[in-house]
């Protein structure tokens, strides 16, 4: 039996009206470009979220140097805890700065000595080989501090680049030490 409505004669005359009828056609057109449009500014958003907490981290890794190399956390005998906490009361943006921020503090006796370690492994996750050793008076030392923040764009739109969707977000300085050895207590 055949169940597909029938129209009956000059049924397609009534229809031809409708054709024509443009009402509606600007929500079809929203919702076509509405995902698309969200989903960039969104991402657009982001970015700049991103760029501002790394441009916070590379301030207070600064800052951070300059005590290192001037021997302030040297002379008042900062463990690398005490100079994680630190960094986190300045750092903004970073949700749990305790456990998800890295800080890395090597020493070096020449510029040329000087090596990196991967901050990400080779299954695209964060390195937590970190040091704590702030040199002493004259001493090159490297600081840096990173980590990962979570990307929460739709598809990540190329902000990622990290394993699970995150985004690494790092910043280093680079330093002699200065000449403070008669600042420091004696013993130090």
């Amino acid at each position: 039996m055949d169940r597909t409505p029938k129209l009956k004669s000059g049924g397609w005359r009534r229809l031809r009206p409708l054709r024509h009828d443009q009402r509606g056609s600007v929500a079809i057109e929203f919702s076509l470009l509405a995902v698309p449009f969200f989903a960039l500014l969104f991402a657009m958003i982001e970015t700049c979220v991103i760029y501002f907490a790394t441009s916070n981290l590379d301030s207070v890794v600064a800052n951070a140097g300059r005590m290192v190399r001037t021997g302030q956390v040297q002379a008042a005998g900062l463990s690398a805890g005490d100079f994680k906490t630190m960094i986190c009361d300045q750092v903004t943006l970073v949700s749990d700065c305790e456990s998800g921020l890295y800080i890395d503090v090597r020493n070096f006796s020449s510029f040329g000595g000087v090596s990196f370690l991967p901050l990400v492994d080779e299954n695209g996750n964060l390195s937590g080989n970190t040091q704590f050793q702030p040199g002493g008076a004259g001493d090159i030392v490297v600081v840096r501090a990173y980590y990962s923040w979570g990307v929460m764009s739709p598809g990540s739109v190329g902000l990622s680049n990290l394993e699970g969707g995150g985004r690494l977000i790092a910043s280093s300085v680079a330093f002699r030490n200065e000449p403070f050895g008669n600042m420091l207590p004696s013993g130090g």
